[in-house]
């Protein structure tokens, strides 16, 4: 099943496609809906079609954006440190998340990154969750980029304030529900800029799959429905070569996870930071 959050004759709505058309869903995104609906009981909630619909950011407020820093063996490496005994975490706000398709607006002269990356939706409420408890909580799967204002990222240890720009995290185009996409089994996550591929990592090498990062995540916080885990990024990200790539004004980041979906987002550089 797929989901998202459709704008649709001058409003958004939450909706879920079938064969090649969206059907309306009782929620005026999926965020909403998720809070007071159990993934198990949205197929039975499909209303009319919405000819013309098209995806926007499909989770516009969860309470909770959790990132996964350092998670697949090829990065790791290539930012020259150790396979970790525990997951690296950091933390974004709702205000950093953006469209499938919208502009990434950010001033002049920084340092800015690329990180594809597969996105967990939550769609139970958990706390001190273990491995299989984690793994039936999951509602379903979706892309996101991870933009990186690195030289921010490196003034302190601390990675916050490279991470949690607002509007520059683009998360969708659709939830993909875990009936149809395995990331155990391994899906792919690719990066292009302006065309030329960047990233191309699997999701069989990721240290901490999904299931451990939201069992480990809600030992310590409680997560709720609609709440986003982002797994980390591939190796490939222009920090990591020599010298290092960084994007520029008009670049077009496109991010795909093949079964869910493809964001293309341009960066515009300002001389504004509102």
């Amino acid at each position: 099943m797929k989901l998202a959050t459709v704008a649709h004759e001058g409003r958004t709505t939450a909706a879920v496609l079938d064969g090649d058309r969206w059907r309306a869903l009782p929620a005026d995104d999926l965020s909403a809906l998720l809070a007071t609906t159990a993934p198990d009981r949205i197929a039975d909630l499909a209303g009319a079609e919405l000819p013309g619909a098209a995806p926007v950011l499909p989770l516009p407020s969860p309470r909770k954006v959790v990132c996964c820093g350092l998670n697949y063996a090829d990065h790791i490496a290539e930012m020259g440190r150790e396979l970790p005994k525990h997951p690296t975490l950091f933390a974004k706000f709702a205000d950093t998340l953006t469209g499938p398709e919208n502009d990434l607006s950010l001033p002049h002269g920084l340092d800015v990154d690329w990180e594809a990356e597969l996105a967990v939706v939550v769609g139970a409420e958990l706390k001190g969750a273990d491995r299989d408890m984690a793994g039936r909580a999951i509602a379903g799967y979706t892309v996101a980029n991870d933009i990186s204002v690195r030289d921010w990222q490196k003034r302190t240890l601390q990675w916050f304030q490279g991470k949690a720009w607002d509007r520059t995290t683009p998360l969708g185009p659709v939830v993909v529900t875990p009936d149809e996409l395995d990331p155990v089994a391994g899906v792919e996550v690719i990066c292009r800029v302006n065309g030329v591929e960047r990233q191309r990592g699997n999701t069989r090498t990721l240290v901490f799959d999904a299931a451990e990062l939201l069992a480990y995540i809600s030992a310590f916080t409680v997560l709720r429905p609609g709440d986003l885990v982002l797994t980390g990024t591939p190796g490939g990200v222009g920090s990591g070569m020599t010298p290092p790539v960084h994007l520029g004004d008009g670049d077009l980041v496109e991010t795909e996870i093949p079964g869910i979906g493809t964001l293309r987002n341009r960066l515009r550089l300002t001389d504004s930071r509102s």
